[in-house]
């Protein structure tokens, strides 16, 4: 989708992917191999790289619907009412027997947090494709996946929404094996962090000359755009045509909770596009959104308003992307934030 491109506009974006209740606990350290240590606080939290990203579209003012599952459980309730508080279209949540999705989150200080996920719910083989969904799909602005659901669901969503010409952004992160060829023909845009590309690439991603290089093989599989997330070294975006745009990060002086950043970056570059932002732009955007983001403790809870983003522009301006071709390294410390 490109400035200009009309078509999209005022449709909703449609979030399909996971919902989970993060059980966060604060540590110093994370404990050694046979070690037991004392933790702070522990907070529950409604999350999920789903429902993360669909709070962030809609507080940034734009309509959003969740597809999604939950289980039949006392964190069920709770997940459902944390979306709908926030003004994301649920009716499409279906319930299912088992637990529902759990992520147990260990927060340092500083913000750098080790994740386990139990996938309940959102991992299930049996997913409801109802009617009502494949409509919605196939009349979205745009399809926003994750890899946090199955594979084989993905293909399907992926699948519906470039039948019916609508553009799918794949946020890479969730899963660890390789894209599956059948859904990777069906990208629009891929949006991976460093490690998530080499992952999905087997090639070296430490400096950013080696990232554009896997991005633009991935580029050559099909993809139409790669946008690759470096925390605190900002952003790259790659396309099909060789163009490659920067765009720097804003400086946060104290952060507080890195969980749900990757999942606001990629949220508010989608809103971005539906709104008939320019990449460019759009990547700024979504920078200032995931500053913020994490400056506020929890994922759900610290996505922010439009209202917010947009003091952040005006009090700082916006910044200019880079075009320097110069290499330069790339974060792979604790502080890649997205």
């Amino acid at each position: 989708m490109y400035r200009g491109d009309s078509s999209a506009k005022n449709k909703p974006l449609v979030v399909v992917g996971s919902v989970n209740a993060d059980l966060v606990i604060e540590v110093d350290r994370l404990p050694k191999k046979g070690e037991t240590i004392s933790g702070g606080a522990m907070t529950v939290h409604p999350g999920g790289k789903g429902a993360n990203q669909a709070v962030a579209a809609s507080n940034l003012g734009y309509s959003t619907q969740f597809v999604g599952q939950v289980g039949k459980d006392a964190y069920a309730p709770m997940l459902v009412a944390a979306l709908q508080q926030r003004g994301v279209d649920t009716s499409m949540v279906h319930s299912i027997e088992g637990s529902s999705g759990l992520a147990f989150i260990m927060l340092q200080p500083g913000g750098e947090n080790s994740i386990v996920l139990v996938g309940g719910a959102n991992t299930s083989e049996e997913w409801q494709i109802s009617d009502e969904v494949t409509a919605a799909i196939q009349n979205a602005g745009v399809v926003l996946l994750q890899r946090e659901i199955p594979e084989s669901v993905n293909v399907i969503f992926a699948k519906l929404a470039t039948s019916a010409r609508v553009p799918v952004i794949l946020d890479a992160g969730g899963a660890e094996k390789p894209l599956a060829s059948d859904l990777l023909a069906n990208i629009s845009i891929l949006s991976p962090n460093e490690t998530e590309l080499e992952r999905l690439t087997g090639m070296p991603t430490k400096t950013e000359k080696e990232c554009i290089k896997a991005a633009e093989a991935l580029v050559h599989q099909g993809v139409n755009k790669v946008l690759l997330k470096l925390g605190s070294k900002g952003s790259v975006l790659v396309d099909i045509y060789g163009n490659t745009i920067r765009q720097k990060a804003d400086k946060v002086l104290h952060v507080v909770d890195t969980t749900g950043a990757g999942d606001c970056f990629t949220a508010a570059f989608a809103v971005g596009m539906l709104q008939g932002k320019s990449d460019q732009e759009s990547m700024a955007w979504a920078s200032k959104a995931a500053a913020l983001c994490i400056q506020a403790a929890g994922a759900i809870p610290s996505m922010p308003t439009r209202a917010s983003v947009e003091r952040s522009l005006v009090g700082h301006g916006q910044d200019q992307p880079s075009v320097d071709k110069q290499t330069k390294a790339v974060s792979h410390d604790r502080n890649t934030f997205w």
